[in-house]
């Protein structure tokens, strides 16, 4: 994977994301669909912590299913429920992530349920 943020002719990318990310020679591309912060049972968390804590977890339990890791992320994007909650979603990217930046877009939506907060849409490449 190969991140590009040019600086000529575009808006500087911020330090936590890159504009775009080149993957070269990956033969398996695995798409997340929407993924909340539900428990085992369904139920969702009761905060935007706690859900994204839920979220990160069961991604890493999707990727796992394909022989994947977090790592292997290229692409997310986010669905918020209230634009407040892109800081706290941003850092809990950047955490789960280790700090590695990728190509990122947080829109903000009604979710089909009230007390689901966040939805993350994940692209991955091995």
């Amino acid at each position: 994977m190969v991140a590009h943020n040019p600086t000529d002719g575009v808006y500087p990318a911020t330090s936590d994301y890159v504009h775009a990310m080149e993957v070269r020679g990956a033969q398996r591309t695995l798409y997340i669909s929407g993924t909340m912060g539900l428990d085992r049972s369904g139920k969702p968390g009761e905060t935007l912590s706690e859900q994204l804590v839920l979220i990160w977890d069961n991604i890493r339990a999707i990727l796992a299913s394909a022989g994947m890791t977090v790592d292997n992320v290229v692409r997310q994007t986010s669905y918020l429920r209230d634009v407040s909650y892109a800081e706290e979603n941003a850092a809990a990217r950047v955490a789960a992530l280790g700090g590695r930046s990728i190509p990122t877009t947080a829109v903000v939506v009604q979710t089909l349920e009230r007390n689901w907060l966040i939805e993350l849409e994940i692209i991955a490449a091995a």
